[in-house]
């Protein structure tokens, strides 16, 4: 059995969740994690026996890069890894330019041989794949997508990006009908101006197009709690018959069930031709360990 070569790049909330998530999954080995020169020695201490570099370059026969980067720091990294000869996938959520973002890597992935596998996160990602199955059994609908409640990592990474904001997190509640609440807690800098942070914070894209009350506390770290959920509704028509009701629910560890996902990513990456490709794209047998009639005789 073939063991391919991962490494973690970044080893915060998911990073940590992807080392769990590749050594338990017996067609990958963790190679290495790559981390700022800061963290380096820390993360050395706690993995013994895994290398901690600075740069993917110092590790050797690296198959597949998790990128496990602020959403907003993975364009550029991807582009970069990419172009060095290796399989990258990440959990980007930027909805609105994911389809730009797609559309720059493709050529890269081409003109070097290999694929990346981009928003492979439970949403966008494994909640897309439900809405894809939902929409062809009643092509004609709508489906809702009600998040939380529970800490969204990547609207509590974009507000501690903000000047003025030592920590922050934001926690999601869902309104109904695809509506959500914003509820962002954030300890400031001394000095920092409250007004202007919290208008950065409405005017940002993760958090324009919602309801978002900022509230400023002494700490976030008692808030923490990395539970999240979603509900997926879709009332549509099969045919000409109306009134199908479809659901499909869940309440996870956030970061935990982003890992695992993204190591299932990884082995359907490596089962494509070159190119850049969303979790929709991939057929969902790819995304499994195993053999293929024996997935299809215990599955189907």
């Amino acid at each position: 059995m073939k063991q391919y070569q991962a490494a973690i790049i970044g080893y915060g909330n998911i990073g940590r969740f992807l080392a769990d998530a590749i050594e338990t999954a017996p067609d990958f080995q963790l190679a290495g994690i790559v981390r700022r020169p800061e963290s380096v020695q820390n993360s050395a201490a706690r993995m013994p026996g895994v290398p901690v570099v600075t740069n993917i370059a110092e590790l050797e026969a690296v198959d597949v890069a998790f990128l496990a980067l602020p959403s907003r720091l993975v364009p550029k990294a991807a582009a970069e890894i990419l172009a060095m000869g290796i399989n990258t996938v990440d959990s980007y959520d930027i909805h609105s330019e994911l389809v730009n973002y797609r559309r720059k890597l493709e050529p890269i992935a081409k003109t070097h041989g290999k694929t990346a596998v981009i928003a492979a996160g439970w949403d966008p990602g494994t909640d897309s794949l439900i809405r894809c199955v939902f929409q062809f059994m009643t092509p004609r609908g709508i489906t809702y997508t009600n998040f939380g409640p529970g800490m969204s990592m990547g609207h509590s990474t974009a507000v501690k990006a903000i000047p003025g904001v030592v920590d922050a997190i934001s926690l999601t509640i869902p309104i109904g009908t695809g509506l959500h609440r914003r509820m962002v807690y954030v300890k400031l800098a001394p000095g920092a101006d409250p007004q202007v942070v919290e208008q950065a914070i409405k005017e940002d894209p993760y958090f324009v197009h919602d309801e978002t009350i900022v509230t400023f506390v002494p700490e976030v770290q008692g808030l923490v709690d990395m539970g999240h959920g979603v509900l997926l509704e879709r009332k549509g028509a099969s045919g000409r018959t109306h009134n199908q009701l479809l659901k499909f629910e869940m309440r996870i560890n956030n970061p935990a069930l982003t890992a695992q996902i993204m190591v299932a990513a990884a082995r359907a990456g490596l089962r494509q031709q070159p190119g850049c490709y969303t979790m929709i794209e991939i057929p969902v047998i790819d995304y499994m360990y195993g053999e293929r009639e024996e997935l299809i005789a215990s599955l189907v």
